[in-house]
Order: structure tokens, then C-alpha cells, then sequence
């Protein structure tokens, strides 16, 4: 699925490295068409409840699904690595 950009994703991997997991909520900024080298990616946006930016991470597209109206948004803390 190609998702717009500055659409609302939900990450469905966790990335710990990022402190990210899994229904983390990202902004779509950029898109990253597929190659023969490469799969269809994105660079998404994740922010803290504060609208702060935690971090701007490359994604696959296959680690994200669309953001829809059946979520319901929370918030967790911020657990560093």
C-alpha cells in the first residue's frame, strides 16, 4: 500500500533502537519507491506527546499500516535504551 504524504501511520514492529514500538504513531515525510535493490519505504516521523520530535526513521513500507478511525490513541512513557 502507498500511503500520502503527511498521513498518520501505525508502526507495527517495534524498533528499539529508535525507542519505538509497535502502534507508535508516525507522520509520513518522505517516500521511497521501490527498486530492484531496495523494497518500498518511507522516512516517517514520530513525535512525543508534546509534539517534540523523537525521531525520523526509515521504514518499510510492510512495517506500517494506515491509521484509521477504529484507533484510539494513548500515550506511554518514554523508556530509554
Amino acid at each position: 500500500m502507498t500511503f500520502p504524504l503527511f498521513s498518520r501511520v501505525i508502526l507495527c514492529v517495534d524498533l528499539p533502537e529508535e525507542q519505538l514500538m509497535a502502534g507508535d504513531i508516525g507522520t509520513i515525510v518522505e517516500h521511497h519507491p521501490a527498486t530492484a535493490a531496495y523494497p518500498e519505504g518511507y522516512e516517517d516521523e514520530f513525535f512525543a506527546g508534546n509534539g517534540e520530535t523523537l525521531a525520523v526513521v526509515s521504514i518499510p513500507a510492510t512495517a506500517l499500516r494506515q491509521a484509521t478511525r477504529e484507533g484510539v490513541l494513548h500515550v506511554r512513557p518514554l523508556v530509554a535504551a
